[in-house]
């Protein structure tokens, strides 16, 4: 492993095919040109299928590709290599970095990320969930899916509250997973892991509150939200803004009044399914230079 300095943050993003390896290679070199003062910090690359994923993923000091040896259990669950990646980065990183950063392959910087540098003031940053998906309303009581995830991790209820950025609902603590960070000092990834090993392989639960695709694919989500708001004091949990994990896969769908006028006012932009070649980009505004790096970038 390549050394971390003291209280350095470190990313790391997880591959399992040729399509995501495309993606984190972006996204690295999105990093090393955008990020500013986080442009060298390292990268850790977890493959779960590197027989599948090019070996050239990119080049460069401070990337570091590990092979992820997921346990069969979780190895076919939705989101089983995520959960599992972040639990063994959180070991490797424990002794070093101020903040561990996850970052899905499907994000692209384009400013410094300095709000996931945690500098000891905070445990964790976090965005709000984009829609309501499996999220409880405030008013709502928790059914019997949160009941079981709450359950799960020692909690009773749990009161905080956020509100969905797209449709602009109010629920109790529900957080974006897409891109966090966490202290990796705080174990919260690896009790994580843990609770979300012990939902998967509970069959009871899994036949009945967690029986359709919805709640299996979310699970993971709605485990990391629940630790989050039970385990970390609201003052010490950075909620971060808009600019931050922009939906630009639900870019349509945000209100007016909320929707970004350009790539470049933002700070990382999730892009599942949607064409980073700016020929091809219709609905937000780029600055030439942006444009002209993505066309570099997304050539092939």
């Amino acid at each position: 492993m390549n050394h971390i300095e003291e209280s350095e943050p470190v990313f790391f993003t997880w591959v399992y095919s040729p399509e995501t390896r495309q993606d984190a290679r972006i996204l690295i070199e999105s990093i090393r040109t955008f990020g500013g003062s986080f442009s060298q910090h390292p990268v850790w690359v977890f493959e779960s299928n590197p027989e599948e994923v090019d070996s050239q993923i990119v080049g460069g000091l401070g990337i570091e590709r590990i092979t992820l040896d997921t346990p069969e259990r979780l190895r076919h669950y939705y989101y089983g290599h995520k959960v599992y990646a972040c639990g063994q980065a959180e070991k490797l990183a424990s002794e070093g970095a101020g903040s561990m950063i996850w970052v899905s392959p499907e994000m692209l910087f384009t400013r410094p990320p300095e709000m996931f540098d945690l500098s000891g003031e905070f445990d964790a940053a976090v965005r709000p969930v984009h829609i309501q998906n499996v999220g409880l309303g405030i008013s709502q009581a928790p059914d019997d899916f949160w009941q079981g995830v709450y359950r799960a991790i020692g909690a009773g209820d749990i009161t905080s509250e956020v509100e969905s950025f797209v449709d602009g609902q109010r629920l109790r603590s529900y957080f974006n997973s897409a891109a966090f960070a966490v202290d990796p000092s705080l174990g919260l990834c690896q009790r994580w892991l843990e609770v979300f090993e012990k939902l998967v392989i509970d069959q009871e639960f899994q036949e009945s509150a967690c029986q359709d695709d919805w709640h299996q694919v979310f699970l993971h989500q709605a485990l990391l939200s629940a630790l989050l708001a039970s385990e970390i004091s609201p003052q010490r949990l950075r909620i971060l803004p808009p600019s931050y994990i922009y939906p630009y896969n639900l870019h349509a769908d945000v209100p007016p009044e909320r929707q970004a006028h350009s790539l470049d006012e933002l700070v990382c932009i999730y892009h599942e399914g949607r064409t980073l070649n700016p020929e091809k980009i219709a609905d937000i505004n780029l600055s030439e230079a942006l444009k002209s790096w993505l066309m570099i970038n997304t050539a092939g």
